[in-house]
């Protein structure tokens, strides 16, 4: 077994890590208690399950806030999503505009008058948080980046990123240019979950364009080997942002933090969120979209009952150890009456844990129940009217 030696620092970073999370409170989850979450130094902050949506931790996550680079999680996500629809490709040679050539701040260093792939201007958004990367692509997916900044907005909202507003693709200080944790959790998410043969990008740790090589902003990527993304940010206005997710054991986790005060200090608040997340909490897989979990009786129906299940898969976000105490039940309409239709809602599922209720789910109709003929349906009738003398 290969011996791994670790730096001062990242010894030192540890060792803060672990005590943090051991003077959160005398508690295991393995008793199925839960300490309180760890302080974190930040104006905003979120920890999410990827695979269940959850949030596990937030503070004034639905607060808006300048997002910085992070914004360029959405340039991105619409670049990557071009890609996907077949109207690029990776290969295509993007012209640099004037206005592309001219950014300030951080920047991927492109030559106005010259010809870039969008791979490469791809890698200089996400891994250099290249500002004139960002615009080169905005304009040439929409012609302009106000048009792209239309684009980001119609995106938001088909997200469900209900409280951003995006004014232009880089983040560059804007009135009006706002996001929230929850929101940015929402984007990362899907960026994860839609374009997963690009995610690689967000784990580079550098990148080498015209001779120049710039490393990645997020620290993580060097300090955990779990950590695998997302994306930095930073300005006066903002302070120092870091959407990071890292994965462990099968759990996929996504740490949002906005407004702290150093680079080094949105990589420490976000590691106490990633090991808190990784320490007590789990995400359990139950029933899946499709799977029959009842089949009741039907009446005046061409079938005498039908499937129930769910239409998406049963995804929690529990306390370690606590899986054998969920308990799942169903309540379905009662007398069910054809025709049935695939897809509408029949009755409930409850998942509890410890007498409280975790989940709810519509029990929808797998199939279709036509009616049933004439003296079929006087049949039925018939019994329905004497089972209600007796009942």
């Amino acid at each position: 077994m290969m011996t791994q030696y670790l730096s001062p620092q990242t010894l030192l970073f540890r060792v803060f890590i672990c005590l943090s999370l051991l003077t959160l409170a005398p508690l295991s989850a393995a008793n199925g208690l839960i300490p309180r979450a760890p302080d974190v130094d930040a104006r905003g902050y979120l920890l999410m399950d990827a695979k269940s949506g959850q949030v596990i931790v937030e503070h004034n996550a639905e607060q808006e806030l300048p997002p910085a680079s992070l914004t360029k999680m959405m340039t991105a996500y619409l670049v990557e999503k071009e890609i996907a629809a077949g109207n690029i490709t990776e290969q295509e040679m993007v012209p640099i505009s004037v206005k592309a050539w001219r950014m300030g701040g951080s920047r991927m260093f492109i030559q106005e008058g010259t010809r870039v792939s969008v791979q490469d201007l791809l890698k200089g958004v996400v891994i250099q948080s290249g500002n004139d990367a960002s615009v080169a692509l905005a304009e040439y997916v929409a012609g302009s980046e106000e048009a792209f900044a239309d684009l980001m907005n119609n995106q938001a909202r088909e997200l469900g990123m209900d409280d951003t507003h995006f004014m232009n693709a880089t983040g560059w200080p804007a009135e009006n240019h706002y996001t929230t944790a929850h929101d940015l959790a929402i984007l990362a998410r899907a960026i994860i979950r839609d374009f997963p043969e690009h995610y690689d990008l967000y784990a580079q740790k550098e990148f080498t364009y015209n001779g120049i090589t710039q490393h990645n902003r997020n620290l993580l990527l060097w300090r955990d080997d779990s950590v695998d993304g997302l994306k930095t940010g930073h300005t006066e206005e903002a302070g120092y942002c870091l959407v990071s997710s890292a994965k462990q054991d099968g759990m996929r986790l996504i740490a949002v933090v906005m407004g702290t005060d150093s680079e080094a200090a949105r990589a420490r608040e976000s590691q106490k969120l990633l090991s808190y997340g990784f320490r007590f909490y789990e995400t359990y897989e139950g029933y899946g979209a499709g799977d029959v979990l009842d089949t009741p009786a039907v009446w005046m129906g061409a079938a005498n009952q039908v499937r129930l299940g769910l239409e998406e898969d049963l995804i929690l976000t529990v306390p370690k150890d606590s899986q054998d105490q969920l308990k799942a039940s169903m309540s379905i309409r009662p007398e069910l009456r054809a025709p049935i239709r695939e897809g509408e809602q029949y009755g409930t599922l409850t998942v509890t844990l410890a007498d409280e209720t975790v989940a709810q789910r519509p029990l929808v109709a797998l199939e279709n129940v036509e009616e049933a003929g004439f003296f079929a349906k006087i049949w039925d009738h018939v019994v329905l009217f004497f089972k209600g003398l007796f009942s």
